[in-house]
């Protein structure tokens, strides 16, 4: 089964390999990885958690079954074309049903949902929710920009898309890259908790497989893993207004030293204020 996955993704891979070639020789040794949608890609990213292999090989194995059904109902078709041909059979049946075949056309789908369904039921379980996770972040989609909360650090901050001079200055990848990313260590399992302070977002990761709504007044959970050091884009994908598209998803997955290092910038940057004074509106009337 492994070769076949093997087979078919190089199969799939082939439309784009003179682009991956480009890449490939414009991307210097011991680069990190970086995950973003391609020109003309196809299939999906390259996993980089512990769900997104399952998925992937929970979708070739769909594949296959797929390849097999069309293979068969083909042949059947081509069958029953040449065998029943007004050639052949100058005097047609008069057949109107066959007890036998009704039963194998309803039996037959569902034994193959059912093969479909067992292993359909195991990864949403196992996607369902963080057990005993390492870290808790909290996800808050806005109009439009996303808002990250690490409650275990007393730590919080907004993240934009950077846009005109901003963008120019990071050397970033137009509609993709944010002023802040997410940052995450790697190897660590990692509870995500997804809310929105006004209407329906989504929080998008393609490479870790993580892809849950984030609804006003209620907190939806998840937990991703990065088992890669590197940059994974991702996107709101939930039409949410007139700038849907300009609230993109970095997250930036460091190994524990590096982790350390930027979590103690970060505190000294974004840490929340405790003795910031409550405000209460006051009606002027």
């Amino acid at each position: 089964m492994r070769l076949f996955n093997r087979a078919i993704s190089s199969l799939a891979h082939l439309a784009a390999l003179p682009l991956l070639l480009i890449a490939a020789l414009s991307v210097p040794a011991g680069a990190e990885e970086v995950r973003m949608p391609m020109p003309y890609q196809l299939g999906l990213q390259d996993p980089v958690s512990p769900v997104g292999v399952r998925i992937g090989e929970f979708h070739d194995f769909l594949l296959w079954l797929i390849f097999a059904i069309s293979v068969f109902v083909l042949a059947l078709l081509v069958y029953v074309c040449f065998r029943y041909r007004a050639s052949a059979n100058p005097n047609p049946s008069r057949t109107s049903h066959n007890t036998m075949i009704e039963i194998l056309w309803t039996a037959v789908p569902v034994i193959i949902l059912v093969v479909v369904a067992i292993p359909s039921f195991k990864n949403l379980y196992y996607l369902d929710r963080a057990v005993d996770p390492d870290m808790t972040i909290k996800v808050i989609g806005n109009q439009w920009y996303w808002s990250y909360e690490y409650p275990d650090e007393e730590l919080v901050f907004d993240s934009y898309m950077l846009e005109g001079e901003d963008l120019q200055k990071a050397n970033g990848t137009r509609m993709l890259d944010v002023d802040n990313p997410l940052v995450v260590p790697t190897g660590k399992k990692i509870q995500v908790l997804v809310t929105s302070n006004d209407v329906f977002h989504s929080f998008f990761v393609p490479s870790a497989v993580v892809q849950i709504y984030a609804v006003g007044g209620r907190t939806n959970e998840t937990w991703m893993q990065f088992d890669k050091e590197g940059t994974f884009y991702g996107q709101c994908n939930q039409i949410c207004g007139i700038r849907h598209a300009y609230m993109p998803i970095v997250v930036k997955a460091l190994n524990e030293a590096d982790y350390a290092e930027w979590l103690k910038g970060a505190k000294e940057e974004f840490a929340m204020n405790r003795d910031a004074p409550v405000r209460v509106a006051v009606n002027a009337n």
